[in-house]
Order: C-alpha cells, then sequence, then structure tokens
C-alpha cells in the first residue's frame, strides 16, 4: 500500500500546484455615484472618531436615561432582531461546511447482508451448496477526498463568506432599524405627554373662563351665549386630551413589543420633559457606503454573486479526486476481523461530464445575471442612500427655519390672548372675541409641539439614513 501512495504523490502534487489557480472573474467593487459632499451639508459639523455617533450608541444623543435602558432592553430581547441573528449563524454555518469540503472525509460501515443466488447464475464458481442463502459481514473505513484543481471549492468559500458578511450586515440594519423605530415612538410618546400638559393647562383655564362668564351672567353683565361659547370650548378640548390617551397607548404597546414585552405588563410613567433636538455630526458621503449596513449588505451580495460565476464555470473542467477504503469481510463472526478477511483499494478518481443539454452553460448565463442583478441593486441602494440623506438634511434645515417663524407667532398669539382676556374682563368686547383668540392660541401652541415632534423624528432619520452608529465591521472571525 506504501509503494502504491508513493507512486500517487507526483499526483497529489500536480493537483495541489494546479489548485494556486481559480476559475472566474476576481471581484472588483462596482462604480457607484457618490458624490463628494451632500448639497444641503451647509452648517452641519463633520463626524470624527470622537463623536458619540461613530461610537455606537447614537440614541444616546437624546441625553434620556429611560430611553437608553430601552433600546438595550431592544438589543438583547427584540424578536425580529433575533429572527436576523438567527439567519446569521446559519449562514456562519455554511461557511464552517465550505471549509470543511477543503479536507478529506472519512466514514466507518459496519453491517451484515443476507442473500440468495440460485444454481442457474452465470458465476461458474458458484456451487449447488453456495446457491443458498449466505451472510456476509462487512465492516469498512472510507477516506475520500477531492482536490481544489479548479478553484471550485474555494470560489464556494468565498461566496459562502461574502453572504455570511452580507447576513451580518443585514442584521446590523435589522437593529437598526428597530432602534429608529422604538426612538420614534418613544420620542412622540413624550410630545403627546407635553401635549397632554398643555391641554390640561388649557383646560383648567377654560373652567376659569366658563366660571367668571357664569358670574357674568349672573350679574346680568352678559348672555347666556357667553357661558354656552365657554362650556363648548372647554368641552372640545377636554374631549382632545381624551384623545391623546389612546394615542399614548399606541406607542407605549408599539415599545413593549419592540423590547419584547407583552403590551399588558408594560407601562412608561409621564415624564415633564421632551428630549432636546442633538446636534448631528456627518459623514462623507463617500465613508456613507462603509457605514450604511444595507449598502454593505448589498456590496457583500455582489462578491457571492461573483464567486458563484466561478463555481459555474469550474463545472467544466474535470474533477480530480482520491479514494482509499480498507477492511474486513467474512461471512462468519468467528475470526470475522482477520487478517485473512481484510480488503483494501486505493486510487485516483477523474470525472467529466461529456454531454448535459447545455445545463452548464445555462447555469454559467444564470449566475452572470444574478450578479448584473446584484450590482444594479447596490447601485440602486446607494443612490437610495443619498437621497433619504439629502431629504432629511433639508427636512431638518427648513422644519428649522420654519420653528423659528413659529415661535415668533406663539409670542404673538399669547400677546393677543393677554390682551383679549383683558379687554374681555374690563367689558370692552364680547366673550366670542376672547374664544377666537384662545383658539388660535391653543392651536400656535400645539403647532409648536407637533413641530417639535417633526424634527426630532427627521434627526431620527437621518442618523439611521447615515448608518446610525455601526462601525461597517463584518469580521466573522469575532464573537458575536
Amino acid at each position: 500500500m506504501t509503494s502504491r501512495l508513493l507512486k500517487l504523490a507526483p499526483l497529489l502534487l500536480s493537483g495541489l500546484l494546479l489548485s494556486a489557480c481559480a476559475i472566474g472573474p476576481d471581484y472588483q467593487r462596482p462604480e457607484s455615484a457618490a458624490a463628494a459632499d451632500y448639497k444641503e451639508a451647509a452648517g452641519w459639523t463633520r463626524a470624527n472618531p470622537s463623536d458619540a455617533l461613530a461610537r455606537g450608541a447614537w440614541w444616546e444623543l437624546y441625553g434620556d436615561a429611560q430611553l437608553n435602558g430601552l433600546v438595550e432592553k431592544l438589543n438583547s430581547s427584540n424578536q425580529t432582531v433575533a429572527q436576523s441573528e438567527a439567519q446569521f449563524r446559519q449562514a456562519q454555518a455554511l461557511v464552517r461546511s465550505a471549509r470543511g469540503a477543503f479536507l478529506p472525509s472519512a466514514d466507518l460501515s459496519v453491517g451484515k447482508t443476507r442473500s440468495s443466488q440460485g444454481t442457474g447464475s452465470s458465476n461458474s464458481s458458484l456451487t449447488s451448496s453456495s446457491s443458498g442463502i449466505r451472510d456476509t459481514l462487512n465492516a469498512q473505513v472510507g477516506v475520500s477526498w477531492e482536490a481544489d484543481v479548479w478553484g471550485k471549492l474555494r470560489r464556494g468559500l468565498e461566496a459562502n463568506e461574502a453572504s455570511a458578511e452580507a447576513s451580518l450586515a443585514d442584521l446590523a440594519a435589522m437593529r437598526l432599524s428597530q432602534q429608529s423605530e422604538l426612538v420614534q415612538n418613544y420620542l412622540q410618546l413624550r410630545v403627546i405627554d407635553e401635549q397632554k400638559r398643555l391641554l390640561q393647562a388649557t383646560v383648567e383655564a377654560y373652567q376659569r373662563s366658563l366660571k367668571m362668564s357664569e358670574n357674568q351672567y349672573k350679574a346680568g353683565i352678559s348672555g347666556k351665549d357667553a357661558v354656552a361659547q365657554a362650556q363648548t370650548q372647554l368641552r372640545n378640548t377636554q374631549a382632545n386630551m381624551i384623545d391623546l390617551i389612546w394615542q399614548r397607548a399606541q406607542f407605549e404597546n408599539a415599545i413593549a413589543v419592540l423590547t419584547g414585552q407583552a403590551p399588558s405588563g408594560f407601562s412608561l410613567a409621564e415624564t415633564t420633559t421632551v428630549p432636546a433636538l442633538p446636534q448631528i455630526p456627518l459623514s462623507l458621503p463617500s465613508q456613507l457606503l462603509e457605514r450604511r449596513p444595507d449598502i454593505a449588505s448589498a456590496e457583500r451580495s455582489i462578491i457571492a454573486a461573483n464567486a458563484n460565476i466561478g463555481v459555474a464555470k469550474a463545472a467544466y473542467y474535470p474533477d480530480f479526486s482520491l479514494s482509499l477504503q480498507g477492511g474486513y469481510s467474512s461471512s462468519q463472526y468467528q475470526d470475522w476481523i482477520s487478517v485473512p478477511n481484510r480488503f483494501w483499494s486505493v486510487g485516483p478518481k477523474v470525472s467529466l461530464p461529456l454531454f448535459d443539454g447545455g445545463q452548464r452553460s445555462a447555469e454559467v448565463d444564470r449566475n452572470e445575471a444574478l450578479y448584473d442583478q446584484t450590482v444594479a441593486k447596490y447601485r440602486q441602494t446607494v443612490l437610495d442612500g443619498l437621497r433619504e440623506v439629502e431629504n432629511y438634511l433639508v427636512q431638518l434645515k427648513v422644519l428649522g427655519d420654519e420653528a423659528v417663524v413659529q415661535e415668533q407667532a406663539l409670542e404673538s398669539a399669547r400677546e393677543s390672548l393677554r390682551l383679549t382676556s383683558n379687554q374681555y374682563k374690563a367689558g370692552l368686547i364680547a366673550y366670542l372675541d376672547v374664544v377666537v383668540v384662545q383658539a388660535t392660541a391653543l392651536n400656535t401652541e400645539r403647532n409648536v409641539l407637533n413641530l417639535r415632534q417633526s424634527r426630532l423624528i427627521a434627526s431620527v432619520k437621518l442618523i439611521a439614513a447615515l448608518g446610525g452608529g455601526w462601525d461597517g465591521n463584518t469580521d466573522l472571525s469575532q464573537d458575536r
């Protein structure tokens, strides 16, 4: 056996030397439409390694300890993220399986067969006594190894590794999406709390106005219509405050589910503050390609598709393998495992399909078309990412300008309400004039809060569009 293995050594060495090449194209990153700067980036601070956004915990920019705790709970308990994490572990398992294909495979089989053959058999060595039932005991070890001459296995491993990296980026994208949704829900809930405080204060003011109208009616200073108007205004405001209850409950229930909890056992107490709008540092458009997990995933998919072209083209070339088998075979248990009953075989094997009806050619065409599809998807993902950043930049800029004007309108509305209330108390105007000004002031107050909410939500979306706190790492060797 040793001499035979020595004779096969040149063949094995040739296979190892040939395995230095790999069929198929090597990966090159496709060109994408990444500009040098953002059109709406004027006045924004450039990101640097010391920024909170670059450290990963981007939600800490809002300076809310309760929000930080909820996001940490999401990171550990969100079931949608758990699904993506399980998909990533499946991709990791495929990588380990692809690496195992480079090593020899060995198997052990032990069995017993029972057979019979008639006396008319063409095997002249059989006697009439051997034509009866015959038991055969078999125990053997088999070893096989495929030489990766044309790089089919290496291209397969490359494809699986790229797919696993894409899956890791998908996991980061899903986590970022869920984090963004939770932060948006939390901020909207806190704005509702602020609106509730505003309406509560307004209800109290309207109750005082109603009491004043009733007293003036009893004193004959004003008519019944003033009382009716005051009651109508009070009840409408109370109804608006009640309406906030179910709106708040929806956000609270959404936060519960995002953190992996049943809504029935989850509640968030009201607070007296709304998180402030943070300063968001910007990364360059070129850095966006590395920081956005969906763009990274799209590029890894291109790498996998490119490697699969090599796998498909390698099917045109012959496969080289080496097999070794040995064991013992006997018809009796006694002395089954003994030298006279041993057998072995060793030898190389070359296989090449001669005709397949164009299946290999079709598979190459399919993989090349799949590659073109992933390239187009990557470029579109880049364009979408740039569009989202530009949209949220201009939205924040416009909302900021609008907030300045809205604050001025609020100051004017408050002053108008103060002057009108004094005139009504002095008996100079009817209560209807006060009602109109009060309604205007309340709407202006609520508009300011709604605008504040819109700016906060836009800031969250901008951070997510910039990739959140993801550092672009898809190193599969790290424990996760």
